[in-house]
């Protein structure tokens, strides 16, 4: 066991045994040897009877009116809307899909431009709330495109309504992500629309998968330009019609060099097409055959496959390359007078030909070292390899212990590749997010279990905005109690501020609404909750303010630091654009307001935690929800707390 892997080890064994209340049943994950690249994560059987919340009748009146419309139809089509792929040709060009007549813009949310902004880079400082951020620019730009293939894929994912099984793979760090990929070794893989769901609130596009491995199905497409374009048209069809972004291509084959011209045109005219006719469409090319014909990966783009490039939105290099092709990558990068981003250097996760695992770190820092974009082939890694320790991930009724494993597994594999991506920051306002991450044990609303819903459920369709950086060793997604949704984030770092969400919310009226929902578990003596704001000017990032936003009997306005109490009073509801029913919350759980405004503009830049609790406590603390909203002056009919920020020069000067 190499010193990373024991450090890690020991940290989250540390968190997990803090935060688990059930001490009799413990099993471990363990790491094996650093040969076979894994992680021991350790996790205590969670109590399988429900111990958290409260049962309260709440009407589930989106979900109740979903299923009516459904039944409202002829035929019931809710069989109709569950994924699947397309088999063959024929199937591809007659439209032969079992939805053809669904609207789907009923189900599926448009991708949503506007909810995040340029990322940028944090480096090693992703959970710290503070100012270190290096701007993404044309020339250090890269992007990040997630490849899930997992088991075939069209499992529990592929229902549009909820599945039992809360434990199955989730995808929740979208903020470094560019594009989306579902794929499958099927011959078009349409995504199924939860992934849809999720990827588009979070400004994420998703592509489906194009794979010719069959000789005869490559005859059928290429054989006349006929026959290309209605292939271009199908596949064009299929993004209009159940709303996603585009296309990976993966031509797996030996192609005749008489029927090269044809598969050029196919990328050329799939790409215009999806380009005219798709909002955001994007294709792209993966790496196989070469100009010859032949199916030869290379490893890196060069002479042989540039063509493949030049007529599509980037390449997707397979994962065999080495510092070698990386170089002669860049020089016919500088030959074809492209973006570097513009090719994505393949990690398989699962390690073949590079590191892979809890190692692919490595793999990903080589990558960004050399300024190339980066394309994750099989994250779903971190689920999967849950079998190896005993695990049965395959339960339909999902397990506690593969979804505590599975979390803690997934967030130490991403906060070791976290400082090689770009991370884009949420700029749409009013923000709101209860952190359900499209799972759950029972559904709550106000902290109450919905009477009827107290079942598992898996959809992703439901997955709130989800936290900007990795959670790490500072939170965890709590399943035995929520306010709404799923779960709620229960906090496991007890020492320090940390961020969550990086931010570039505009307030330029100068007016910030804050209200959160958060719960002390036991004896509250002596703990202390805040959410972390921290401001900028609007126009220059060299200063800031932080705003701990707690309970201090008092606000406490001061330079560089103001600790804020919440609003005596319940704020008006026309405050909320988004609506919030603050009656009747489940026992336990606290609600705070805080209206501050700023003698002029000010920008959000970090919106994070600190819990601080007696070293002899082991008193829990959850987060419910977070919102949060920029308003006019003409909305202030109440009392306000002033912060003269600019007048009282009361910024904290950031050190170059």
């Amino acid at each position: 066991m190499d010193s990373l892997e024991s450090k890690e080890l020991t940290s989250i064994s540390k968190v997990m045994e803090n935060n688990e209340k059930a001490s009799e049943n413990d099993k471990i994950t363990g790491i094996p040897t650093e040969e076979e690249e894994e992680e021991v994560v350790p996790v205590k059987k969670k109590r399988t009877e429900e111990g958290g919340g409260e049962i309260k009748e709440v009407a589930c009146e989106k979900e109740t009116v979903q299923r009516e419309k459904c039944q409202d139809k002829n035929t019931c089509r809710c069989s109709q809307l569950e994924a699947e792929p397309i088999k063959d040709n024929r199937q591809l060009l007659e439209f032969r899909v079992r939805s053809r007549d669904i609207d789907w813009r009923q189900y599926v949310l448009p991708l949503d431009t506007s909810v995040r902004t340029t990322p940028v880079y944090l480096d090693r400082q992703a959970d710290f709330v503070g100012s270190t951020r290096r701007q993404v620019t044309e020339d250090n730009r890269r992007e990040l495109l997630v490849c899930h293939d997992m088991m075939g894929n069209y499992l529990e994912d592929r229902h549009f309504y909820s599945s039992q099984k809360y434990d199955d793979y989730r995808f929740v760090h979208w903020s470094a992500v560019d594009y989306f990929c579902y794929f499958s070794h099927d011959y078009v893989t349409i995504p199924p629309c939860g992934w849809l769901n999720a990827a588009h609130r979070h400004g994420v596009p998703v592509l489906g998968t194009f794979i010719v491995e069959a000789t005869a199905r490559l005859d059928e497409f290429l054989v006349s330009e006929e026959s290309v374009e209605s292939t271009v048209e199908a596949l064009t069809r299929l993004c209009e019609h159940f709303g996603f972004e585009g296309w990976l291509v993966n031509v797996e084959v030996t192609v005749p060099l008489a029927k090269m011209p044809s598969l050029y045109r196919f990328v050329r005219q799939l790409t215009a097409a999806t380009e005219s006719r798709v909002p955001h469409g994007r294709v792209f090319w993966y790496d196989s055959v070469t100009d010859d014909g032949q199916l030869r990966w290379q490893n890196e783009l060069n002479s042989r496959n540039a063509e493949f490039f030049r007529h599509s939105h980037g390449t997707l290099i397979n994962y065999a390359w080495d510092e070698g092709h990386l170089e002669r990558s860049a020089q016919q990068v500088r030959r074809e007078q492209s973006p570097r981003h513009r090719v994505f250097m393949g990690l398989d996760v699962f390690g073949r030909s590079r590191k892979g695992g809890f190692h692919s770190w490595e793999t990903m820092e080589l990558i960004a070292k050399n300024g190339f974009s980066a394309g994750i082939l099989a994250p779903g890694w971190t689920f999967e390899t849950l079998n190896r320790f005993g695990y049965n991930i395959k339960n339909p009724r999902g397990d506690d212990q593969v979804n505590a494993s599975f979390l803690a597994r997934n967030e130490a594999w991403w906060s070791r590749i976290w400082p090689t991506l770009a991370t884009h920051p949420y700029t749409s306002l009013p923000f709101f997010t209860d952190f359900c991450v499209g799972s759950g044990r029972a559904k709550f609303e106000r902290g109450w279990r919905i009477l009827g819903e107290d079942s598992p459920f898996f959809n992703l369709s439901r997955q709130s905005l989800q936290p900007s950086v990795p959670l790490g060793r500072n939170a965890m997604h709590h399943f035995d109690e929520a306010y709404s949704g799923g779960c709620s984030l229960l906090v496991t770092n007890y020492e320090r501020a940390f961020r969550l969400f990086v931010t570039d919310f505009e307030l330029d009226r100068g007016v910030l609404l804050l209200r959160y929902v958060f719960k002390i578990d036991g004896d509250a003596v002596g703990t202390m909750f805040d959410l972390l704001v921290r401001v900028t000017p609007l126009r220059r990032n060299d200063q800031d303010l932080h705003l701990f936003c707690g309970d201090y009997e008092g606000s406490i306005v001061a330079p560089q630091r103001c600790y804020l109490s919440p609003h005596e009073s319940d704020l008006p509801s026309d405050l909320f654009r988004l609506h919030h029913d603050s009656s009747s919350l489940a026992a336990g759980w606290q609600m705070r307001d805080y209206l501050v405004k700023f003698d002029g503009p000010v920008r959000v830049q970090d919106i994070g935690v600190k819990y601080q609790r007696p070293s002899e406590s082991s008193t829990d603390a959850k987060l419910g929800f977070v919102y949060v909203d920029g308003l006019t002056l003409e909305d202030l009919k109440d009392t306000w707390t002033d912060i003269p920020v600019y007048s009282k020069h009361m910024w904290n000067e950031q050190r170059a």
